[in-house]
């Protein structure tokens, strides 16, 4: 069986219509990168169908629709990246057997919860109920164990400094663990910050997703980086702070603040974010909220004139006619959005002005966090 160099944790559409899409192009262009193992970390059954959909060999359909450079863009690609689709449990040996020997480079992108510690966390026995960083500290135990060959750490999680972060929760993990292989965590796998955007509005079936044509994966660098391909949409970036405040604070606090409102409301009958920006209730109000409360806090880090700049491209994506983004994805894990998009802004922009006022912003983490006490 052929090896798949890069194995991937997470099956979302996400990464259907944006990694994956970027590899298998490159694939096609006689590039020697590729192709994937994708893991289902979660164990859901109900899901299949999907999973083996997306290592058929004629691909699957990924179909690109919106307004790039003022042009109406309406594309369909097929992406033949990913080589096998595997399921924890059930394929457990499998998994290990390829990080173990033949995996270069490992992705990820699990759900906003996914980092979040859990009890089955406590134990070097594996279990479907841990957390990503202790599943993949587990993994990794089995390729130190089984010849300790250095590895690259790839998140596409929607955290700051992500690579980092998974670093340290692993860390923390591995104390479980002999202490040799905490050594070779900090000396040995190399991890690596990045930024993933793409909407990706709806899936297709069995297999596949809708999108938008603006993509970019921006990667920090760093001595010893590979990277999984080269593609327009990748740029490589001596810091991601920028990139990474823009997108977060600017694009993800719109779509979290646009579904506080819409749950607030009691669910209305709209249920895209194109359509929420022609609703006269909410799409003045959006950018009313960027010009007096998001772009000040940018302004207060000297950045205004880029923020602003995002904030026109944001609107203008929120706005594509073609994307069924919907209002009841972004409300999934609605309280840990919050905090990581409007939260974490807040304080962000405090720090540099602690006499910022953003009364719609303060109330709409208020109240989801009183809708969860």
């Amino acid at each position: 069986m052929p090896t798949t160099p890069i194995i991937q944790f997470g099956t979302s559409r996400f990464l259907q219509a944006h990694v994956d899409l970027f590899i298998s192009e490159a694939i096609a262009e006689g590039q020697d990168v590729g192709p994937i193992a994708v893991v289902q970390t979660s164990g859901d059954p109900s899901r299949a169908q999907r999973l083996k959909a997306l290592a058929k060999p004629d691909g699957y359909e990924v179909r690109i629709k919106g307004i790039e450079n003022g042009s109406l863009v309406e594309t369909s690609r097929t992406v033949t990246s990913i080589r096998r689709a595997l399921s924890l449990p059930d394929d457990l040996d499998e998994v290990s057997r390829i990080v173990a020997e033949e995996a270069g480079i490992i992705l990820s992108n699990t759900a906003d919860a996914g980092f979040q510690s859990r009890a089955a966390d406590e134990s070097t026995e594996f279990s479907i109920d841990m957390s990503y960083p202790a599943k993949l500290a587990w993994f990794l135990f089995q390729r130190f164990s089984r010849g300790a060959r250095p590895v690259q750490v790839m998140p596409a999680e929607l955290i700051p400094e992500n690579g980092k972060v998974l670093k340290e929760l692993v860390l923390a993990i591995a104390a479980l663990y002999p202490p040799e292989f905490a050594a070779w965590l900090d000396a040995h796998v190399t991890w690596v910050n990045s930024l993933v955007d793409r909407i990706v509005s709806e899936p297709l079936e069995p297999a596949g997703a809708v999108a938008e044509p603006y993509a970019l994966w921006a990667i920090e660098d760093q001595r010893g980086l590979i990277l999984p391909c080269r593609h327009p949409s990748v740029q490589v970036v001596g810091d991601l702070e920028q990139i990474e405040t823009l997108k977060l604070y600017i694009l993800n606090l719109g779509h979290t603040y646009l579904v506080a409102r819409w749950l607030a409301a009691g669910r209305t009958s709209l249920q895209f974010v194109r359509e929420l920006m022609d609703s006269p209730d909410f799409g003045p109000d959006l950018v009313d909220l960027y010009r007096k409360e998001v772009i000040p806090g940018f302004a207060a880090h000297g950045r205004k004139q880029e923020a602003e700049r995002y904030a026109v491209t944001t609107i203008d994506r929120f706005k594509n006619p073609f994307l069924d983004h919907r209002l009841a994805d972004i409300a999934q894990n609605h309280r840990e959005k919050t905090d990581r998009r409007i939260a974490s802004f807040l304080s962000w922009a405090r720090k540099a002005d602690p006499a910022l006022e953003m009364p719609r912003l303060d109330a709409a983490v208020q109240a989801t966090r009183a809708a969860d006490a």
